[in-house]
């Protein structure tokens, strides 16, 4: 059990599932006991978790290794802060959540500072860069992992490490069919809905966008009652998205609403790659996935990677289950080929089902966000 005595937490998410795993967690977190201090940098969901945000993820949010060059001022005066934060807090406890290119240099900074460090959401070092399992022994006190094949990558390694199950095991239910979904939203019943889901960094939505919706114009040519609709991502301002929209012949939906919902209502999904693709794989919907960043980006990535996939449904269930289109694939022609096929074939959600059940038996323990926050308690209370 906790201690009385507040206990200070920082924690890190660099992105919009970041914010809300860490903020599932928190909410676990606060009904064991709601006696911690957090500060961290995070968006709205880590807020309504409470967390003292001193910076938005938003500002960290980029992809790509060109791209990650172009933002590095910016990025090193976020990670200055930071450990100016550490030196002054000198919290119990700081939790860093995914993010490794700045999350694995920020756990060597507060290694010298004598603060324990735990790891939530691994690297993906069985894809590529499997040497930052040396620096994970040197700086991170415990590695707490989503899926069970990463257990014995860090215990080869000799580091702590705990399997405390993907959240979204728990988080994702299909409460509604589509039609109650779309009578929700005031949609007809009638009208095929389209989701064009291009992700929640800028460099995404600005790569992606315009391409899904030159595709989305050709299909509305060959699709009647065609509803093309795109949800504001968690950390995108509206201004992101509009501008592009707004060039759009058709009267696309900008959503703002409650995203599961708006995922059921759609008949088919195109969707930058991401953690988005397993909740839309999780609320058994039609959908392909894509993915594009420079071509320098891609040249230096495609050397290091290790598995054949993109695509986190693909990943964890070790089989091209999804489709993926990377890189030159990703053209108006394509998407709207392969959304043409989502939508007409009659099959399409029964397969969208299949794969539910297939990801869902790869995911591993139900519970994890529970299992996330016990974890931080034993470990706070190994410090007595």
């Amino acid at each position: 059990m906790p201690t009385n005595k507040q206990k200070s937490i920082v924690i890190i998410a660099g992105e919009a599932s970041g914010d809300a795993h860490a903020a599932r967690m928190l909410t676990e977190l606060k009904q064991l006991s709601p006696n911690y201090n957090v500060k961290g940098i995070g968006g709205d969901k880590m807020r309504a978790a409470g967390v003292e945000t001193f910076v938005d993820f938003s500002e960290l949010a980029v992809m790509g290794l060109v791209e990650v060059l172009k933002r590095y001022r910016s990025l090193k005066k976020i990670f200055n802060r930071t450990v100016a934060l550490l030196k002054a807090e000198q919290p119990d406890l700081l939790i860093l959540v995914d993010y490794p290119g700045f999350n694995l240099k920020l756990a060597k900074e507060a290694k010298a500072l004598g603060i324990k460090v735990l790891y939530y959401i691994s690297p993906k070092v069985w894809a590529w860069r499997a040497g930052r399992v040396k620096t994970i022994n040197k700086c991170v006190d415990h590695m707490a992992v989503l899926f069970p094949f990463e257990v014995p990558i860090y215990k080869d390694a000799a580091v702590p490490v705990t399997c405390v199950g993907h959240p979204l095991v728990d988080a994702v239910k299909k409460e509604l069919t589509t039609e109650q979904a779309k009578a929700k939203l005031d949609i007809k019943t009638d009208q095929h809905v389209l989701g064009l889901f291009p992700g929640s960094r800028r460099s995404e939505v600005d790569v992606l966008l315009p391409i899904m919706i030159e595709a989305a114009e050709h299909l509305s040519q060959k699709i009647d009652n065609l509803t093309v609709v795109v949800p504001l991502a968690t950390g995108l301002d509206k201004a992101v998205l509009e501008p592009i929209i707004v060039k759009s012949s058709l009267a696309i939906k900008l959503v703002d609403d409650d995203f599961y919902q708006l995922t059921t209502a759609c008949d088919a999904i195109v969707a930058a790659s991401g953690t988005v693709t397993l909740e839309i794989a999780l609320l058994a919907v039609p959908h392909f996935i894509s993915y594009r960043v420079s071509p320098v980006s891609y040249a230096i990535l495609s050397r290091f990677v290790k598995i054949p996939y993109v695509g986190l449904c693909n990943i964890v269930t070790g089989d091209n289950i999804v489709l993926e289109l990377l890189q030159n694939e990703v053209t108006a022609e394509r998407f709207e080929q392969e959304l043409f096929s989502l939508l007409t074939d009659k099959h399409s959600k029964e397969k969208a089902e299949r794969i539910r059940q297939q990801v869902l038996s790869a995911l591993g323990p139900a519970g994890g966000a529970k299992n996330m926050a016990d974890l931080v308690v034993s470990i706070l209370d190994e410090n007595g």
